[in-house]
Order: C-alpha cells, then structure tokens, then sequence
C-alpha cells in the first residue's frame, strides 16, 4: 500500500471507516447520528468531531432540540464535566461553521 498519491490520507481514512459503519449498520440515518452525537460527547470529542459530522445530523434532521435531549439523557451515564464539554465544543463548531459559511458569502460577492 502507497499513501504517495493520497493528498488527505487521514480524511480519506475517516470517509471510508465512516462510509463502512453506515453500510453495515441497521439503523435508520437518524437514529444513526442521536448514537453519534451521544458518543461523541462520551468520549470527549474535540469540535473537529463535531463538525464532521453536522452536515450529515442536519441532512436527517437532527435539531438543536434534539442535540440537548441527547446530553441530558446521557448526563447521569458521562457526568457533568463531559456535558459541559461537549456543549463547549458543539458551540465551538458551530462558530466555526458559521464563519466558514460567513466568509463563503463575502467570497462570493467580490
């Protein structure tokens, strides 16, 4: 195996991974991102996770409702401190996100 022609051998590693678990999973497309978002704030995910994978929640529906039901279902399992920080970090991507699309937009106008 050659990674030389890879340019993103990282992220092309994640898509496929990904793209294995959705195949090989049972769960409606929904059901499938509540488990992701709920495991991402288990594991104390950093936003990069997070905002790998918004597009694909907000794809199936996945709404800022949702997101809080899930850590406060999750909060008597992962604590406190992991809420927070998942919280923290959603904020964060979403900042991101948002300035991304921000500077998408000034781009475009000029």
């Amino acid at each position: 195996m050659t990674m030389a022609n890879d340019e993103n051998p990282v992220i092309d590693t994640l898509a496929e991974i990904t793209a294995a678990s959705i195949d090989h999973c049972d769960l409606a497309p929904r059901e499938l991102m509540l488990a992701r978002i709920a495991v991402l704030a288990a594991v104390d995910a950093p936003p990069a996770s997070y905002l790998l994978n918004a597009g694909e929640a907000l794809d199936v529906g996945i709404t800022l409702e949702d997101v809080q039901g899930i850590l406060v279902a999750v909060a008597p399992i992962i604590g406190t401190p992991r809420v927070v920080a998942a919280a923290t970090h959603l904020f964060e991507a979403l900042g991101f996100a948002i300035g991304l699309e921000a500077q998408a937009e000034t781009a475009g106008n000029e």
